[in-house]
């Protein structure tokens, strides 16, 4: 991976999941080159948690755990969730246990043992996932993930800051729906307080550099993205 796909990754969060603590201990200290922050739970019960409270980018997690294993701690995901990454980890190669895996939206699979050269791929796989393509925000305007940039009617380029493309991309994927206050106050502020002083100036600054007003508020509730 090269600089800036690494820069991108230090603002993620993942959390790993693996009941031997000798495997535990190595995959989360080579995750910790890579990430923003990184959580670990030894089993499934004690993931959910971490997941519930934090609400991680990615989930890496073994199968085989005590008290609630890793399927069981997806299924449990999956019901509310079907944005975060999960990586799987197996000891298993076998097509129809894995088919069955990937009716949980499992996103990618590691056999094990794990090594560094399979860690990068799936870290890859998110990025290429997250950071590699051109998001259509309006007939006029383009995000591109990637190098971080609006493109305006195919030819004028506005750079963006990291929060103003994270707030962005949050009103795509919240395309159908309201994105509420609170919901962009854990996604861009995260472990920092929102006030709406700051908030109100962040879209003011936003509004000002975007050519076209595709953000629309939504009195008392949050904003969403004006297509036409």
């Amino acid at each position: 991976m090269n600089n800036n796909l690494i820069e991108e990754l230090k603002d993620v969060t993942i959390l790993c999941v693996e009941d031997e603590d000798g495997i535990r201990e190595f995959i989360v200290n080579t995750l910790k080159y890579y990430f923003k922050e990184v959580y670990e739970a030894k089993n499934g019960l004690e993931a959910y948690e971490i997941y519930e409270e934090y609400k991680p980018k990615i989930v890496l997690t073994d199968i085989e755990m005590p008290k609630v294993d890793g399927i069981e701690l997806i299924k449990k995901i999956r019901k509310i969730d079907l944005d975060t990454m999960v990586i799987m980890l197996t000891a298993y190669s076998n097509e129809e246990y894995l088919m069955n895996l990937i009716n949980l939206n499992v996103d990618h699979f590691i056999l094990k043992p794990l090594n560094s050269k399979k860690l990068n791929e799936a870290l890859n796989k998110y990025i290429e996932r997250n950071f590699s393509e051109q998001i259509l925000l309006h007939a006029d305007l383009k995000l591109n993930l990637s190098k971080r940039e609006l493109i305006y009617k195919d030819n004028e380029i506005i750079p963006l800051r990291k929060r103003e493309q994270d707030f962005l991309y949050l009103l795509h994927k919240n395309k159908n729906s309201i994105t509420s206050y609170e919901q962009i106050e854990v996604e861009l502020w995260q472990d920092k307080f929102m006030t709406s002083h700051a908030l109100k100036s962040f879209i003011k600054e936003i509004r000002h550099k975007i050519p076209i007003n595709i953000i629309k508020n939504i009195s008392q509730a949050g904003y969403i993205l004006e297509k036409e």
